[in-house]
């Protein structure tokens, strides 16, 4: 009987391209979902008769009751070696193996700075008035003597740091547990958080969603910052209160946001933020890169490879 693997979310059909998905062995049959599965029993539906699935980091959750509708689901791959929309517990319960691949450690940074220079340079709006037959629709600001403030300098909020010091400007930073001995390392000066959002030219996020930090960014932090500050997210959507952002955005009490995450994926196409000029939007694209769809569908191939052998690998619920 062939093996049934799905692969889940590959919404640019990228997938089959990056992987020798053929060195598998000649029973497996691969079926590709490239559209989003918004409702749990319709996953279940679509996925009752797999014995294996590879989901694209945490694009769809599987929970507890998802997991025990899938009795015929005999290991889930995740690309990256983390992945919080997996109840691993439940799994591990089943004896339902999770395994992992590797990711690389800095497209998010890459994204943030992207995200950065197209709000200071204005380059959407540039873009779009090229398009349309104008020229010069809108003036840029500088970086050089800005304030960057981070918001968590882990790996990613370090790489952060190095290019605003590159860029001429000052940096400044805060987490729950910062020292100021790691924000020396780093090029920074830690301030509390108050501060930091109303000194900050430009605030950008860079911590794991938890109870700790969901709703971390409201409106008490909202309404310190500066009029002609800017908002960054590449972390996830949740710890940035969604609601109190759209109205600083549409009242203009900040410049506005680069954003590459949100409470709910795929963005609905009907909701508010699509509708503001004043926020640079990308749908959670920060480690959509070819590099790292080389790297880890790579190694979903092996993973499957090696649970075939009787020998899984890179095992995340050991």
């Amino acid at each position: 009987m062939a093996t049934r693997v799905a692969i889940l979310d590959d919404y640019q059909n990228i997938a089959l391209d990056s992987a020798d998905w053929k060195s598998l062995p000649s029973d497996v049959e691969l079926v590709v979902f490239n559209q989003y599965i918004k409702d749990e029993n319709a996953v279940a539906r679509a996925l009752a008769d797999f014995d294996v699935v590879v989901a694209m980091r945490e694009r769809t959750p599987f929970p507890a009751s998802l997991i025990e509708k899938l009795p015929n689901l005999k290991l889930l791959v995740t690309t990256g070696m983390r992945n919080l929309a997996i109840d691993m517990d439940a799994a591990r319960k089943r004896g339902l193996p999770v395994c992992g691949t590797g990711l690389l450690p800095y497209p998010a940074f890459e994204h943030t700075w992207a995200l950065i220079l197209a709000l200071f340079k204005q380059i959407p709006r540039e873009d779009r008035t090229m398009h349309e037959g104008g020229w010069q629709s809108a003036i840029s600001v500088g970086l050089r003597d800005k304030t960057l403030g981070v918001v968590g300098l882990g790996k990613l909020g370090q790489q952060v740091a190095k290019i605003g010091l590159a860029f001429g400007m000052k940096i400044i930073a805060w987490s729950q547990n910062l020292s100021e001995e790691r924000a020396k390392e780093c090029g920074a000066v830690r301030v509390d958080k108050n501060k930091l959002f109303a000194d900050s030219d430009v605030v950008t996020i860079h911590l794991v969603l938890s109870e700790r930090t969901r709703g971390l960014v409201g409106r008490r932090e909202l309404a310190l910052m500066k009029p002609s500050a800017f908002l960054v997210n590449t972390s996830r959507g949740p710890i940035v209160d969604e609601a109190a952002l759209i109205d600083a955005l549409e009242r203009r009490a900040i410049a506005g946001a680069g954003i590459d995450v949100y409470n709910v994926e795929p963005l609905p196409p009907d909701h508010p933020l699509r509708k503001l000029d004043n926020a640079v939007l990308t749908g959670h694209t920060g480690y959509v890169m070819r590099e790292v769809y080389t790297l880890a569908y790579g190694e979903a191939v092996e993973d499957i490879k090696a649970w075939l052998e009787g020998k899984p690998v890179r095992v995340l619920n050991a």
